[in-house]
């Protein structure tokens, strides 16, 4: 590790978190792949689902205690009329070619935003991952189903983002 100035250029910034985030995606993908080849991918798809919802509940907790959810840049190269362009974490889905694994990333929104607060969530409207050109959200009501299925950790809880439900479906559909 560099011994560095303590401040940099906001452009270094950014590029340090892009690499980080390039990280992450490729952890998901690591983690995701090993799953499905261990326990094939309807089961495996399940568990990645289920990590998914554990690691945004940690991620809603810890927002609740006031930490910051996100950083404030590199995560998406541009956030314009509530629309996040050049996703990281999409783009490095689309590099590996693994759109499909990818997109179970993306219940985290869904699940942070339910830690915080059971009678919402946060889902997608667009979403790069699944092929989108940008993301876009839109925060709706929960059902008692989907707070049910949250609280219990149930695998019909990825049913919470129509938009991911049916990239998925498209995509095995597109396969058969």
């Amino acid at each position: 590790m560099n011994n560095r100035d303590e401040s940099v250029p906001l452009k270094e910034a950014v590029r340090e978190v892009e690499v980080a985030m390039t990280r992450v995606a490729l952890l998901h993908l690591s983690f995701s792949k090993v799953l499905v080849d261990e326990f094939g991918g309807d089961k495996g798809k399940e568990l990645i689902v289920r990590s998914i919802l554990e690691y945004g509940k940690r991620i809603g907790e810890r927002t609740k205690r006031g930490c910051q959810d996100l950083p404030s840049y590199g995560v998406v190269r541009r956030f314009d009329d509530s629309k996040a362009y050049d996703c990281v974490l999409a783009k490095i889905f689309h590099e590996y070619g693994e759109e499909d694994l990818g997109r179970l990333y993306c219940y985290v929104d869904a699940a942070k935003s339910m830690e915080t607060n059971p009678d919402s969530k946060i889902i997608h409207k667009t979403c790069a991952a699944c092929g989108d050109d940008f993301c876009t959200f839109e925060r709706k009501q929960t059902t008692a189903k989907e707070r049910r299925d949250f609280k219990q950790k149930s695998s019909d809880w990825k049913n919470v983002d129509p938009h991911l439900v049916e990239s998925s479906k498209k995509k095995k559909q597109g396969e058969e």
